[in-house]
């Protein structure tokens, strides 16, 4: 697998690009002066930016409106500051607003990205061969490709029947899908990520097979309850979901009784490790 921890900060090479987590919102927040200062030839790349937020602001850009300040270490005296930070969504609308030749590739680098998308409407099968490409990559097999995709598709199945049932907003899905893994697992979908030491990366693509097989069951168990039952409403959906996470409960109980281990796993696919900034304060360096 690529050890390289794959984040925008990749796009600037050598240049360091401070960095901040979020967990609850679950997105990197990146420094705007370090990447004014990778994309420019200013000397004052702090200055360079006050002048472009001005412009920004003239314009009544939604950019300046997403702006975010955060505590990081300055790299001159190694005390925290409130920084003007942006997530990845903003950095990249922020590297098309800055008129320097040093950010030229990455605005044809974007449009490149663009143009790939535009391609896959009228081919799906684009995205379906860089999706498989990209598991490969990771290191992952053939078979657990296979399966990953099946599971996709059975997961869109159950989205479905939960649109049927007037279900349509993002944070409803994510309550149904947490009230499923909090059944079985006992912890939600954030929880669950953290317990395995994972940020963005998919809790799904690290999961072992038996987490795999439970987090089927559960949601195949939901969508027939629901199909069935014909809830109605995130209240009588949650109910459903629960209960389908009750099913995969019942699974769970039976393999631990049995192999005398747990079926929830810390293991991850990650061939990296998080460090927190209180790890590394408290280590002799």
């Amino acid at each position: 697998m690529n050890n390289k921890l794959e984040t925008i900060t990749n796009l600037f090479e050598e240049k360091e690009i401070r960095s901040v987590w979020n967990d609850e919102k679950e997105e990197y927040y990146f420094s705007v002066v370090d990447v004014i200062s990778a994309l420019t030839d200013s000397k004052i790349p702090r200055n360079y930016w006050s002048d472009l937020k001005r412009q920004l602001k003239r314009e009544g850009s939604e950019l300046h409106e997403n702006i975010v300040q955060l505590k990081m270490k300055s790299k001159k005296d190694g005390k925290n500051y409130l920084t003007d930070t942006l997530d990845t969504k903003g950095i990249l609308r922020l590297i098309e607003s800055v008129p320097s030749p040093k950010a030229e590739p990455f605005k044809l680098w974007l449009a490149g990205l663009g143009d790939e998308r535009i391609n896959e409407v009228f081919d799906p099968e684009i995205a379906v061969n860089r999706a498989v490409n990209y598991y490969r990559n990771k290191g992952y097999s053939d078979e657990w490709i296979k399966a990953r995709l099946v599971s996709i598709v059975d997961r869109f199945k159950l989205t479905d029947v939960w649109q049927e049932g007037g279900i349509n907003k993002p944070v409803e899905f994510a309550m149904l899908t947490n009230e499923i893994y909090k059944e079985w697992s006992g912890m939600k979908a954030s929880e669950y990520k953290k317990y395995k030491g994972l940020r963005k990366e998919s809790l799904r693509d690290n999961m072992t097979d038996i987490e795999v097989a439970l987090t089927n069951i559960g949601e195949i168990a939901t969508r027939d309850i629901a199909i069935s039952e014909k809830p109605q409403g995130l209240k009588e959906n949650l109910k459903v979901a629960k209960r389908g996470g009750g099913v995969a409960k019942g699974a769970k109980n039976l393999y631990e009784k049995e192999t005398n281990r747990s079926a929830v796993s810390s293991k991850n696919a990650l061939s990296y490790e998080y460090i927190d900034k209180k790890q590394l304060e408290n280590k002799d360096i």
